[in-house]
C-alpha cells in the first residue's frame, strides 16, 4: 500500500472515530437536553398546580368571609326591623290596652283573669280595689260579690283618676297589679313576648 494510500485510510479512520465521538456526545447532549426539558416541564406544572391550589384557596376565603359578612347583614336586618317593630308595638300597647277596657267582653275577661290572679297571690285579708272613677258600678257590684264569695270578705273600692283601665287589688302590703302601668311595668318581659308574638306573625 502506497504511502498516500495510508495516509487516507488513517485520515477516514480519525474521521470515523470524529463522527463516532460526535454522535455519541449530541446522543448524550440531546438525552440531557430532555431530561432537562422534562423536569422544566413538570417543575412548571407543579408551579402552576400550586399557584392554582392557591387562587383557588384565596377565592374559596373571599367567598367564605362574603357569605358571612352577607349572613351578618342580615342578622343586623333582621334585628334592626324587630327592634323597630317591637318599639312600634310598645308605643301602641297603652293605647290598645285601653281601647280594650272600654269593650264590655274584653273587660270582662280581663277582671276575670285579674280576680283569679290576685285569688292566688294574695292572704285572705281585707282587700282594697283601686280602679277608674268611671268603671260601671253595676260592673263593681258583680266583681265585689264574686271576690267576697272567692275570698270571704267583701273588698273596699276606690276610684282613681290616675288609673285608665283595670284595677290594683292590695291585700295588707302585698298588691296585684292589673292596671295599664302595671301590666306594662316589666318591660322586658312585655318586650320578649311582643316580640315572640311578631316573629310568630311574620
Amino acid at each position: 500500500m502506497t504511502l498516500e494510500r495510508r495516509v487516507e485510510t488513517l485520515l477516514e479512520l480519525v474521521e470515523a472515530d470524529r463522527v463516532r465521538q460526535s454522535e455519541a456526545i449530541l446522543g448524550s447532549a440531546r438525552g440531557e437536553v430532555a431530561a432537562i426539558r422534562k423536569q422544566a416541564h413538570a417543575e412548571a406544572r407543579s408551579r402552576m398546580h400550586k399557584a392554582f391550589a392557591e387562587e383557588r384557596d384565596r377565592s374559596e376565603a373571599r367567598i367564605a368571609a362574603a357569605r358571612a359578612n352577607v349572613q351578618t347583614q342580615n342578622r343586623i336586618a333582621q334585628q334592626q326591623r324587630a327592634r323597630t317593630l317591637l318599639a312600634a308595638g310598645l308605643a301602641r300597647l297603652p293605647a290598645e290596652l285601653l281601647r280594650r277596657w272600654h269593650e264590655p267582653e274584653a273587660r270582662r275577661a280581663w277582671l276575670a283573669s285579674l280576680a283569679a290572679g290576685a285569688v292566688a297571690a294574695l292572704p285572705r285579708t281585707p282587700w282594697r280595689v283601686t280602679h277608674p272613677p268611671e268603671w260601671p258600678s253595676a260592673e263593681r257590684a258583680e266583681f265585689s260579690a264574686r271576690l267576697e264569695d272567692q275570698v270571704g270578705v267583701q273588698p273596699q273600692f276606690t276610684g282613681d283618676t290616675r288609673i285608665r283601665a283595670g284595677l290594683r287589688i292590695a291585700a295588707g302590703n302585698n298588691v296585684v297589679d292589673g292596671t295599664i302601668d302595671g301590666l306594662l311595668a316589666d318591660g322586658n318581659e312585655i318586650g320578649a313576648r311582643l316580640l315572640h308574638a311578631i316573629e310568630d306573625a311574620s
